[in-house]
């Protein structure tokens, strides 16, 4: 096999994650800008051009608030399923076994050939590093969710000063039902669909998918092991 296909064969998934991503980015920076552009000409305002609608609150704030609710969810279904069970799940730990191999404590493994630096270093580095993934998701949580307080104030500020009111503060925005309403329709959307998968996956299989458990499986199985 050539390095290259090498490469995409290790990589093929967040590849393609980051190509859709990529792609559909786009399709809602072109789609919004019209919507931009035909909400200026309603009130009488000058269109932008491309470049400048990227710079917009309009654009900002629709990009911000999604990222916020993803990595809201992301961190809360790694921090949850640390402690919290649903028998079936392909998704859960198995309520019936005291321990399994992700409970395991990295100290044990201090010498073991190729652990990661933290593991070998142990201390504050490995307490830091074995609860990596819930703080750094929780961090781009709270970095997307002050972008969105920013730019959607730009936003919403702009569309009070459209309808004859004052412009807003950040202050009045984030205190404000607004950002509340942009916020939690879409936490309620990603903690709904998150349930679903959790639920689903008792019952209904994918073959060769890592998020089900294998199709022989009886629906009282939890997890994929």
């Amino acid at each position: 096999m050539s390095d290259a296909k090498h490469v995409l064969r290790n990589n093929g998934l967040s590849l393609v994650w980051l190509a859709l991503f990529v792609v559909f980015l786009g399709a809602q920076a072109v789609s919004g800008h019209r919507v931009y552009n035909q909400e200026q000409q309603e009130h009488g305002e000058a269109v932008v051009g491309f470049g400048g609608y990227l710079t917009t609150g309009h654009f900002g704030e629709a990009v911000f608030e999604n990222w916020e609710s993803e990595f809201l969810q992301m961190a809360m279904f790694v921090i949850l399923t640390a402690f919290l069970f649903q028998k079936g799940a392909a998704e859960s730990k198995d309520p019936e076994k005291d321990h399994e191999p992700v409970d395991e404590d990295p100290r044990r493994h201090r010498d073991d050939p190729d652990v990661p630096g933290p593991v070998r270093r142990g201390g504050l580095a490995l307490k830091l590093y074995e609860n990596s993934l819930s703080l750094v998701l929780a961090s781009l949580f709270l970095v997307s969710l002050a972008l969105h307080a920013v730019t959607g104030r730009v936003e919403y500020s702009a569309e009070q000063v459209q309808h004859g009111g004052p412009p807003a503060s950040l202050m009045d925005y984030v205190t404000g039902p607004q950002f509340w309403f942009e916020s939690f329709q879409n936490w309620q959307s990603e903690f709904m669909s998150v349930a679903a998968l959790t639920l689903l996956s008792i019952w209904f299989r994918q073959r060769s998918s890592p998020e089900s458990k294998p199709v022989a499986k009886p629906h009282a199985e939890t997890g994929t092991d």
